[in-house]
């Protein structure tokens, strides 16, 4: 193995670096975490929480209290609702802190949707907005955590160091003090230093091992963070899914808007176009009936050939719709017939106990429709299989082939938006397709029984 030279990584530096962070892998993580970057953020993240606990602590229970007091009074009511609003500004702060400090990433509460205008519709949305009331109440709970937090993760931390580093300074006792080091003991008679070299090695291995145990204490305190912001600071389960299904229905009210701009163009651009020309030529052979019936009886036999491939144009559009093999016999024979249609051998196993629901039913069978569109147009594969079955509450389907792979979703492809209109009716879309393939393309749909 040749080693690089300095020209070959921008004057020697990119290589030296490499090297560097292939040694600091090679520590064992009990001697890398003293110094990493992650214990001194997260450490910063327990001294900061004292002061602004307090402070949140101070404002929450001053104005609930004050609050409460006017309660008799109207005048408690905005008191009440400037306590929750002025608890979101603190928990956005401390969303944005533990984001910085922690890499913890919560999301933000829904906004508030107040039921019309002025003051008292939003006074009565931040009072019956749960996540404010959750946000209120970190800053309450939040007080006496941080206050043992910060003691713990203050004194491990400096008196770990302290001790470690005691060889270096420990010179300072007899030189400005008059004594020959820390005093371990003393009543008046008898006093114990840690003066000589035995017991300065020892307070030094101490000290160590103080240390080393300090950022496995401070990521113990964090986590307890990390769950109280995660609980109280981000949006409700049910808020996150009353945003997820908003989300997912946007993505069917699209969906349903390209599929009705794609039959509007299927047939403008097709039968449409071809009844036009359709009634153009009958009304060209009825003129000539009676001076070229010859004429005449060949344009009708033309425009006849017209109306059979307009028919088979609106057969394949009504299919593309929902075909009526499906209504009338289920998956298994619609798949069969799209199988056979597949410019590569497919085998089809539908093996379910019952027929599921008409819309899951539907989506089901065109998602292997266009899987076996992406199989036929760019897997280059020569057998493709479709399986079919169910597992407890869930339909599943897997179009697996021998192409070449490389299929990918998040390369914004017909993949991405497949997934897509699967989440929108809480499903999964799953790709397994390495560069030299095969691919196997699983998705996954609630079951609901016919």
């Amino acid at each position: 193995m040749t080693t690089p030279t300095p020209t070959q990584h921008g004057q020697g530096y990119g290589y030296r670096d490499a090297v560097a962070g292939e040694r600091r892998r090679r520590l064992p993580a009990g001697l890398r975490a003293p110094v990493e970057a992650r214990t001194f953020r997260e450490f910063g993240y327990l001294l900061l929480s004292l002061p602004l606990s307090i402070m949140t602590f101070v404002y929450a229970v001053t104005m609930v209290s004050l609050g409460a007091g006017l309660l008799i009074t109207f005048l408690g009511i905005p008191v009440l609702a400037a306590a929750l609003a002025g608890a979101r500004g603190f928990a956005a702060m401390e969303r944005s802190r533990a984001r910085a400090l922690l890499g913890l990433d919560v999301g933000s509460p829904g906004p508030l949707r107040p039921r019309g205008h002025g003051p008292m519709a939003w006074m009565g949305a931040l009072l019956k907005s749960g996540e404010s009331w959750r946000n209120l109440l970190y800053g309450i709970v939040h007080f006496p955590w941080a206050v043992f937090a910060f003691n713990v993760a203050l004194v491990f931390w400096t008196v770990g160091w302290t001790l470690l580093t005691y060889p270096l300074w420990q010179w300072v006792f007899p030189m400005y003090t008059g004594q020959g080091g820390i005093q371990l003991y003393g009543d008046g008679a008898h006093d114990i230093y840690l003066d000589n070299p035995f017991e300065i090695t020892v307070t030094a291995v101490v000290g160590l091992l103080i240390t080393m145990a300090a950022p496995w204490v401070i990521r113990a305190l964090t986590w307890v963070d990390r769950l109280l912001v995660s609980g109280l600071l981000g949006p409700s389960r049910l808020g996150a899914r009353v945003v997820e299904l908003e989300s997912d229905r946007g993505v069917v009210v699209d969906t349903a808007a390209a599929d009705l701009r794609r039959i509007e163009r299927d047939l403008h651009d097709g039968a449409q176009a071809r009844l036009v020309s359709l009634a153009m030529d009958l009304g060209l052979a009825k003129e000539k009936l009676a001076e070229d019936p010859r004429e005449a009886a060949r344009m009708v036999d033309e425009a006849h050939g017209e109306v059979k491939t307009a028919l088979q144009e609106l057969r394949d559009l009504a299919r593309g719709i929902h075909p009526a093999v499906l209504t009338d016999r289920g998956l298994d024979a619609a798949l069969s017939s799209v199988a056979s249609r597949c410019t590569v051998p497919v085998q089809v196993d539908v093996d379910l106990p019952a027929r599921p629901a008409p819309a899951i039913e539907g989506i089901a069978y065109f998602t292997v429709c266009e899987l076996l569109q992406n199989v036929s147009k760019h897997s280059r594969a020569t057998r493709a299989t479709v399986d079919v079955w169910r597992v407890e509450n869930r339909l599943m389907l897997q179009v697996a082939d021998n192409g070449v792979g490389g299929a990918d979703a998040a390369a914004g492809s017909g993949l991405a938006g497949l997934a897509g209109r699967l989440e929108a009716v809480d499903g999964i879309l799953l790709v397994d397709s390495p560069s030299a393939g095969p691919t196997r393309v699983t998705a996954e749909l609630p079951w609901r029984r016919a």
